[in-house]
């Protein structure tokens, strides 16, 4: 009985294992199971959660095309502008505000976010910083600073403009994205100030003087053809600067004659400042009908033209494929600008060239004050277009605010324009807000 005892009991200890291994196999399958549905579930989550995001960014933009007022910077897509306020303008007066600049002048004349920026320890010392070349220095504290900032978009700006100068592209679009996050709004575009780059010959960085300048007013058409051929009187070592500001219609001849105009400038390998390309190209757009070829391919050209010189790729692209299509021709290829900087349409056209300042003002700047009481002595209204200034180095710009404050004396009157805003914050500190009149460009 003994014997068969022992293996009666060994046989039941042979069942019980087998019975645990399928009950560990079944809680395994249960388990994965289990596993595969949470995974399944978590990635149902994600998806609906990426799907809201989604539909909140959407709702997000559509609320601020209603909404907000645009933002125009350089290089922005063609867009369309809202109607300048009238006023009268009789020279002894200051011509009328850029439509879309920021004036540093008072509190009351300035946003309370920039006003309240510009005037902070954190944004002063960054100035400083930037001023003397420590831009990387610079950049860890703008980039420290962006948590504060939620109200208050110039660390934003200056950030963009540090970004702009140097030339990191990369960097750029990254901030642009939190910025875009941050303020539901559309990011700035990528344009780097011309000749700002430290590598671009020290000919084309230095230059300072006055900018020859070519205003165009009126329905281009062919009577634009008088006004063109000064171009050909001009001085072609300067850098040229053309004002569309005053156009309000265009015409197939008139486009015809623009063209051919802007591939003769940009043939000579002369510097370019374009103002109001933006806006002359949704003119031109307007006039454009995919598949009708009746206004010719002129009008074509110069709107692709338009494009490049605002270094709008992409809308060159798309433009091209429509081109294409009505013409049934090959478009002309894409080619990144070289020496040409943008500027939005200025409300009122300068009354007088305007005195370009170099990329970067630094050490013995004697010459260039020289040149400054030289345009003064011709001009009541005295107006610096800063479109290339990158930098200014802190005791240079004490020096030139001390000229600055020489030359506000009496009725005349001194504005900077298109600043950045690392030159404008400097400019504030040093006191530039209180004799003269700073625009810098807004994003």
């Amino acid at each position: 009985m003994g014997l068969f005892s022992i293996f009666k009991k060994g046989k039941v200890d042979e069942s019980a294992v087998e019975t645990d291994d399928a009950d560990a196999a079944r809680l395994a399958a249960n388990s994965e199971l289990e596993r595969q549905r949470a995974q399944q579930s978590d990635l149902q989550r994600e998806i609906a959660r990426a799907t809201a995001m989604k539909i909140d960014a959407i709702e997000a933009a559509m609320a601020a095309d209603i909404f907000n007022e645009p933002e125009p910077a350089w290089a922005r897509k063609p867009r369309t502008l809202q109607p300048a306020a009238a006023a009268a303008n009789d020279g002894a007066t200051l011509p009328l505000l850029d439509q879309y600049t920021t004036e540093l002048l008072g509190d009351e004349d300035v946003p309370l976010e920039a006003a309240a920026a510009e005037s902070a320890p954190i944004v002063e010392e960054i100035a400083i910083l930037y001023s003397n070349g420590q831009a990387e220095v610079a950049e860890q504290m703008l980039l420290g600073s962006l948590p504060d900032s939620a109200q208050d978009r110039t660390v934003w700006w200056m950030l963009f403009d540090l970004y702009q100068v140097l030339g990191r592209q990369e960097s750029f679009e990254n901030v642009s994205i939190d910025y875009a996050s941050q303020y539901e709004t559309s990011p700035p575009s990528w344009v780097p100030p011309a000749s700002a780059d430290s590598k671009a010959p020290a000919v084309a960085r230095g230059y300072s003087g006055v900018t020859p300048t070519l205003g165009l007013s009126g329905v281009l058409n062919a009577s634009l053809a008088p006004q063109l051929e000064r171009l050909d009187s001009m001085d072609q070592k300067q850098p040229l600067r053309l004002d569309f500001s005053r156009v309000n219609g265009v015409e197939p001849e008139g486009c015809a004659l623009l063209l051919a105009a802007l591939k003769k400038v940009q043939a000579s390998d002369r510097e370019l400042i374009v103002v109001g390309a933006a806006e002359l190209a949704e003119q031109v757009r307007d006039i454009l009908t995919i598949g009708n070829r009746d206004v010719g391919e002129a009008p074509w050209l110069l709107y692709l033209e338009l494009l490049r010189l605002l270094n709008q790729e992409k809308e060159f692209e798309e433009a091209s494929m429509d081109y294409c299509v009505t013409f049934e021709v090959s478009p002309p290829p894409f080619v990144a600008p070289k020496k040409v900087a943008n500027a939005p349409r200025q409300a009122t056209a300068a009354a007088s060239d305007r005195f370009m300042l170099p990329a970067v003002i630094e050490g013995d700047i004697s010459s260039l004050l020289t040149a400054i009481d030289a345009y003064a002595s011709e001009n009541q209204v005295v107006v610096f277009d800063c479109g290339r200034l990158a930098r200014m180095e802190f005791g240079a710009a004490s020096a030139l605010q001390a000229k600055v404050a020489e030359l506000a004396t009496g009725e005349r009157r001194v504005e900077f324009r298109d600043l950045n805003h690392l030159v404008a914050a400097l400019m504030r500190l040093l006191g530039y807000a209180d004799i003269a009149r700073l625009f810098p460009h807004k994003y």
